[in-house]
């Protein structure tokens, strides 16, 4: 098999067609369902599993990827990825598997995929140029582009773990990918998160009831089964800030001349507290 193929053939008998949902197969250079669907894998290693009359509207850019690629590289999130890849290893034994929803550059998963030596892991993303890092991410891993509003392209209790770092969740469809007694793993960020850098550079802020909200649209399909926090704190130069909001969604809302212009007025470099929480789900019947 070629290299377009081989990281997702680890994964390709948990996928479903996104079109009727029947099983899907390698086939030369791309996946095929009996009904005859088929879907191309790109030469990066990924493959578009996206409905025909899907949009990818807010997905990262190709400059989003490229500035997470870089500050995640250089270890600045090291806390949250160590933690959350040593919190799941804990929960696997044996050949497992594993998806990433919203994996973007499939940092995580990559963590994870380090200590859980014998599990294999799928990144979800709906931007096609997050799926090309991520189809490379790990030799155990393959990458998908599909939207987490829609049904996922995986099947009935495929996955006993999904990962949700910074992303969107869809409880139903988590809930109905997971195994009877697989778990969701949450990152997300706390209030305190960036704090001092919020403010003076107009960043989007994290709400105070991000964990009752986070609770409640999970709610009727999982429950809480653990909670703890990740406090860390990074020295960044105003390059490394300005990647930093570059790969979030304040790179929406601050352009970036208005951010140099900012910058400027703190000091360079400066303390930037991090603040994750990492939350454990149990599937509800």
């Amino acid at each position: 098999m070629d290299d377009d193929g081989r990281m997702l053939a680890d994964v390709v008998e948990y996928l479903v067609c996104p079109v009727c949902g029947a099983d899907l197969a390698m086939a030369d250079r791309g996946l095929l369902c009996p009904a005859g669907h088929t879907f191309d894998i790109a030469r990066q290693g990924y493959a578009n599993l996206l409905p025909g009359n899907a949009r990818p509207g807010t997905a990262d850019t190709p400059d989003m990827v490229r500035a997470r690629d870089a500050f995640l590289s250089a270890g600045h999130f090291a806390a949250p990825a160590e933690r959350l890849a040593r919190s799941v290893a804990r929960t696997l034994d044996g050949k497992t598997f594993v998806v990433d929803a919203g994996a973007g550059t499939g940092h995580y998963l990559s963590c994870v995929l380090d200590r859980a030596t014998e599990a294999v892991g799928l990144a979800l993303d709906i931007s096609k140029h997050a799926a090309r890092r991520a189809a490379r991410a790990h030799p155990r891993a393959g990458a998908v582009v599909a939207d987490l509003w829609r049904p996922l392209p995986l099947r009935d209790g495929a996955a006993r773990t999904v990962l949700n770092v910074f992303a969107p969740r869809n409880a139903a469809e988590f809930h109905r990918v997971l195994h009877e007694d697989g778990l969701l793993f949450t990152v997300t960020p706390s209030a305190e998160h960036l704090g001092p850098l919020v403010e003076p550079l107009g960043l989007i802020s994290v709400d105070e009831r991000k964990n009752e909200r986070t609770d409640a649209a999970l709610a009727g399909y999982f429950k809480l089964d653990s909670r703890q926090n990740i406090e860390a704190e990074a020295v960044l130069t105003h390059e490394e800030v300005a990647t930093l909001v570059a790969m979030g969604p304040s790179a929406h809302h601050v352009p970036a001349q208005q951010l140099w212009e900012r910058l400027e007025r703190l000091p360079n470099p400066l303390p930037v507290p991090l603040s994750f929480v990492l939350s454990v789900f149990r599937r509800l019947e």
